[in-house]
């Protein structure tokens, strides 16, 4: 059953968003970034280029040739997990509004959620939509640690 994570409270959703993309790139790891919204998935694009001035993430698009020798890919298309070198495959990063269709097939689902009323508000939708399919929910509070 997927693992599912909900990190509480970021100041920056997108921000907080590329500090996790940067961790699991760091770890060898492989990430897949959904975003059904289109100018949201963008600006993360983009902020994952600009978040900090020492490091690098390297990411593509979904449909770009080099998506499967990449280690994070976003898509706003439904997200299929790609192949994996490890046993426990790519964790899925969830950017929209709503639950990633699919999310099933990854081991683990991380949300990011804002203290923005709108965030929240669908957070607590997906928190129950996870909830009632029967996974393994997890908070965490980031106030403070995250900006």
């Amino acid at each position: 059953m997927t693992r599912i994570d909900f990190a509480f409270g970021a100041n920056d959703r997108l921000r907080a968003a590329c500090q996790v993309a940067r961790k699991r790139y760091l770890a060898g790891q492989r990430l897949v970034v959904y975003c059904a919204n289109g100018s949201r998935l963008s600006a993360f694009d983009r902020l994952l280029w600009a978040f900090d001035d020492i490091s690098f993430v390297p990411h593509v698009l979904a449909s770009d040739p080099l998506a499967a020798s990449t280690p994070v890919i976003l898509t706003a298309s439904p997200p299929a997990p790609p192949s994996s070198d490890n046993d426990e495959g790519p964790w899925l990063m969830n950017l929209d509004d709503d639950c990633p269709p699919g999310y099933e097939a990854f081991p683990r689902v991380l949300e990011i959620v804002s203290g923005e009323p709108d965030d929240r508000q669908a957070a607590r939708q997906r928190w129950r939509t996870y909830q009632a399919a029967g996974h393994d929910l997890h908070g965490h509070d980031l106030a403070g640690r995250l900006a």
